[in-house]
């Protein structure tokens, strides 16, 4: 392992001078060939977040990303996590995929949100495009803080009305778009209210989903607040052809679950997809859930970056990341190009540690559901090329991790 720490990289690097490269767009062979081990970037002992607009887990995180030629802006100038082939570009438009379908721990964590937009916001050239926060809860989505979650929480009355995952618990997607960025190019779209509407290939006004029928996927089509048609898998629709300056960013919470053992960057893509295309059922729960989940990152649109958000954990009964004693403050996060490598390492390496009465379903060497999972999407990711010309992998052998501290 790696080790990495925020003043090191001050000390030892001079961001202009590096080399760097884009996840976003050119191939990862670029940086990590395709016989190498896939990296997990992973920051430890974040401090306690203290409410201001940058986090210092995210600000390390992009230092150890920058450090290994991954920096967060496409940018000629002398600044800090800057290279001609960044990641953000000073207009695209940025789709940062979070968890809402859930509150309290369940969610993900909007601390690390804002500390992202945060950044991207600064970008050096001055940033024109526009951050869209979005999710599909399936019906059971909410920005406000209070989604309906399937009543799960009806049973714990201490959690009524705006409980989500922030230090405070009151920072909600909703006050990020309206208070927090409110004069900002900053909006949100939650994809509930269409996940049962379906539209063909040539319509570019109405907000939905379109289906690839020979694929099984289906994948959203909307407007933003800021005027942007995004057409998830083809691009920006511009009114004659397709910008590509669309750059997806998924920040699950990592979290115990059923059927797949974890939720992580694999299963997150259930948000994106919709279950009223007529091919969920147990071919989603869970017969084929990683080959599902990998169809969203190779026909549709990979992320340019995963984060996982592990500050608080949920390792025990349920996924709702509530009660308290189901959940564990662990203070990291990861993140990377790989998925199948991220949900390898979280799963086994921070989710099994911490035991519980499902320890088993975190073992991603023994429980079925699990392997089923990593390996589905695995072979599908891989047979469709990999993520951007890399194969995925897994087994810590395949592994190679960076690490820095907050």
């Amino acid at each position: 392992m790696n080790q990495f720490t925020r003043r090191e990289f001050l000390r030892r690097v001079t961001l202009a001078g590096a080399t760097a490269y884009l996840i976003g767009g050119a191939s990862l062979r670029s940086i990590f060939g395709a016989n190498d081990p896939s990296p997990v970037f992973q920051i430890t002992d974040i401090p306690k977040h203290d409410g201001a607009l940058r986090h210092e887990g995210m600000d390390v995180l992009l230092d150890l990303l920058a450090h290994h030629g991954l920096p967060l802006y496409q940018s000629g100038a002398d600044a800090r996590w800057s290279g001609a082939n960044g990641l953000i570009h000073k207009d695209d438009v940025v789709l940062i995929k979070v968890n809402a379908q859930w509150k309290c721990r369940g969610a993900t964590n909007t601390d690390v949100v804002r500390g992202l937009i945060h950044r991207i916001l600064q970008h050096p050239d001055g940033f024109d495009g526009e951050v869209v926060i979005f999710e599909n809860g399936q019906g059971q989505g909410g920005f406000n803080g209070d989604p309906r979650a399937w009543g799960r929480y009806e049973d714990h009355p201490e959690v009524a009305g705006v409980v989500v995952n922030s230090e405070h618990q009151q920072l909600t997607v909703d006050k990020l778009v309206h208070s927090v960025f409110a004069d900002a190019p900053v909006s949100s779209y939650l994809l509930d209210p269409i996940r049962e509407t379906f539209i063909a290939g040539d319509n570019h006004k109405r907000d939905g989903y379109r289906k690839r029928n020979t694929q099984r996927v289906s994948y959203p089509c909307f407007t933003t607040a800021g005027g942007h048609r995004i057409e998830l898998r083809e691009g920006i629709w511009n009114g004659s052809g397709y910008g590509q300056n669309l750059k997806l960013i998924n920040i699950p919470v990592l979290k115990t679950h059923d059927g797949t053992g974890i939720t992580g960057v694999l299963k997150h893509s259930y948000g994106i997809l919709s279950m009223a295309d007529g091919w969920g059922g147990n071919v989603r729960h869970y017969k084929e859930a990683g080959t599902q989940c990998g169809k969203m990152y190779s026909i549709v649109r990979p992320p340019a970056l995963n984060i996982v958000d592990c500050i608080w954990v949920t390792y025990d009964h349920h996924h709702m990341g509530y009660p308290p004693g189901s959940t564990e403050r662990m203070n990291m996060l990861l993140a990377g190009p790989d998925p199948v490598a991220l949900d390898y390492h979280g799963s086994k390496h921070i989710l099994y540690p911490l035991g519980g009465e499902q320890d088993q379903w975190h073992d991603p060497d023994n429980y079925a559901g699990l392997i089923n999972h990593l390996t589905g999407a695995q072979q599908l990711l891989n047979d469709q090329g990999g993520i951007r010309g890399t194969p995925t992998k897994q087994g810590d052998e395949h592994l190679q991790v960076f690490s820095g501290t907050g």
